[in-house]
């Protein structure tokens, strides 16, 4: 029996090889791996491609979580208001920049961050909020931005799963006043490494964001940036040229398979229409571009090992929420503090979406979730 993995990066590397190849030895054989041609033109291409008015690629998502929240003016002391059910990243950029992530809880619906939730938390030590449009499903983004008006706070987009999703026709990655973005291999748009970027319409904070990137190199009279003079103490968080260059190929696939993702999910919601199991909420405003299909299963584990039998690959995104990892304890929060976020990290179940996936693929791993329902139903 064949495997089903949960992503399949090989079947995508065979679809695109000879466009790979070229790129990759185009870059090798101009030697050109620091701030090279491609870079800057990935990032001409990427702010096209969200509608944004400037792009800084960076070395990875993370950075470009902390380099936003910096160049944002977010300070030690700061609180930072976003999810706890997300990858560790989100937070951790917070605690990198000497603020305090505040964890608020999900919508149960979406499983992005719930506007009432963060008006309650909102002190006035609050400076900005990310909300994370989680698994490509962008948050809602207007209860969220009249509470930032209201309240002078920022808005930190974290996009990392998000490349093309769009909120009431918005594109996220213009929806605060910075986005967040990764090229993770597993993202819809991935590199072949770590690779991430920072997206915005405010070009002093995109000069900040690459001021930061490079060593906080100072700016010349010619509008080049100096080799040996630095303004203020950055990072070496570059955007590598081979991975733009890497970027700039998948990034002329990426409509193509955002479809084919789009028709994918489609599809799964009407094979299991019909089998008890939670499946994902789609609001008439948004349109998601599905980086997972994430269904929601009592007896998790079961379901995924009965899967794992039939040779399905799932995943867990992500079952141990933030506010209750070793890693943030010192913030104080408890078990029951995030009642749906707890809840969903003890039932979510990512089943295989990827362009490459093909119908039948897909029938099987309906079949054997239907089958494993069944089963769990009628057990004595």
């Amino acid at each position: 029996m064949s495997k089903i993995p949960l992503i399949d990066l090989k079947a995508q590397y065979a679809t695109i090889k000879f466009e790979i190849d070229a790129a990759i030895q185009r870059v090798i054989e101009t030697t050109a791996f620091i701030n090279g041609p491609d870079v800057q033109t990935f990032e001409q291409e990427f702010a096209r491609y969200c509608g944004a008015a400037h792009v800084i690629g960076v070395a990875s998502g993370t950075a470009a979580l902390q380099l936003a929240l910096q160049a944002c003016g977010v300070q030690p002391g700061d609180e930072v208001i976003t999810v706890a059910h997300t990858f560790c990243a989100t937070a951790e950029a917070i605690v990198h920049v000497g603020a305090r992530p505040v964890f608020v809880d999900i919508d149960p619906q979406t499983y992005t961050i719930d506007p009432d939730e963060v008006a309650r938390a909102i002190t006035p030590r609050t400076r900005a909020i990310v909300p994370v449009h989680l698994y490509g499903m962008p948050a809602d983004m207007d209860a969220i931005r009249a509470l930032a008006q209201q309240h002078g706070l920022v808005i930190i987009e974290d996009a990392a799963q998000a490349h093309g999703a769009t909120y009431k026709g918005q594109s996220v990655g213009t929806l605060g006043h910075a986005a967040c973005f990764s090229f993770y291999p597993g993202k819809n748009l991935g590199a072949y490494g770590d690779a991430g970027a920072v997206t915005t319409n405010d070009p002093a904070l995109a000069q900040r964001v690459l001021a930061l990137r490079d060593h906080g190199r100072a700016v010349r009279p010619d509008g080049k940036r100096a080799k040996y003079e630095h303004d203020q103490v950055g990072y070496g968080e570059r955007l590598d040229t081979l991975q733009a260059a890497v970027l700039r190929v998948k990034l002329r696939h990426l409509p193509d398979w955002t479809a084919r993702r789009q028709a994918i999910a489609q599809r799964y919601l009407e094979l299991l229409a019909d089998v008890p199991i939670g499946l994902p909420f789609v609001p008439v405003d948004r349109a998601p571009v599905w980086h997972l299909f994430v269904i929601r299963v009592p007896h998790r584990a079961e379901v995924q090992a009965y899967l794992a039998a039939q040779g399905i690959e799932t995943g867990i995104h992500y079952p141990i929420p933030l506010h209750l990892q070793k890693s943030f304890a010192n913030l104080g929060y408890r078990a029951g503090d995030l009642p749906h976020t707890e809840a969903a990290a003890q039932e979510i179940l990512s089943l295989p979406i990827y362009p490459e996936l093909s119908e039948e693929q897909q029938a099987r791993v309906a079949r054997a979730l239907r089958a494993a329902a069944h089963e769990l139903a009628n057990r004595p």
